[in-house]
């Protein structure tokens, strides 16, 4: 009986033995395995429904671009690369010409330079009707070279004939010939 006890301790403990050997070399790298490829599939979905997001948003983006394309417009023809502000300043003076405003002044300030362009300040005066203003404000939008606003003031004459007294600061901008890339 002795031995049929010893016997059976040894069983049990052999047995014992393969479930510890199943458990710490099969069972437990299989499940940390297991939690690791769950956990890559979790993130590959987040990364696909990421991707699907993001595929959604491409033709809201193209659009976006394309908006943005139509309002640089043709950047290399606005911002020539010669300074030419004797024609430009004549340019401006024949508008006013065209819409009726008097005793105009136009004078280029001192020239400003960065590393890839270069902006020349201009200082406008002249007399008109508030229609014939806006009218040249419009046409001055519409002319082949750069042109940025910075200042109006427009001043209503003393006796309210509907004539005004306009001032405006602008910036005209050109590109360096010897850096352009």
């Amino acid at each position: 009986m002795l031995f049929g006890k010893r016997q059976q301790i040894v069983i049990l403990i052999l047995a014992g033995m393969l479930v510890a050997d199943f458990a710490l070399f099969g069972y437990l790298p299989l499940r940390r395995r297991m939690i690791a490829v769950k956990q890559k599939r979790a993130l590959q979905t987040v990364g696909i429904a990421k991707a699907s997001a993001q595929n959604a948003q491409l033709p809201s983006l193209k659009e976006q671009l394309a908006k943005l394309d139509r309002a640089v417009g043709d950047y290399e023809r606005q911002v020539p690369t010669q300074r030419d502000i004797g024609v430009f300043l004549h340019r401006i003076a024949d508008l006013m010409d065209e819409h009726n405003l008097r005793e105009q002044l136009i004078q280029p300030g001192r020239e400003i330079e960065t590393d890839d362009l270069s902006c020349i300040p201009i200082s406008m005066r002249c007399k008109g009707r508030l229609t014939e203003i806006f009218e040249f404000f419009n046409s001055l939008q519409t002319l082949d070279r750069l042109v940025r606003v910075e200042q109006v003031k427009l001043v209503n004459d003393r006796y309210f004939r509907g004539e005004a007294s306009m001032e405006t600061s602008a910036v005209v901008y050109y590109r360096y010939k010897a850096r352009e890339g």
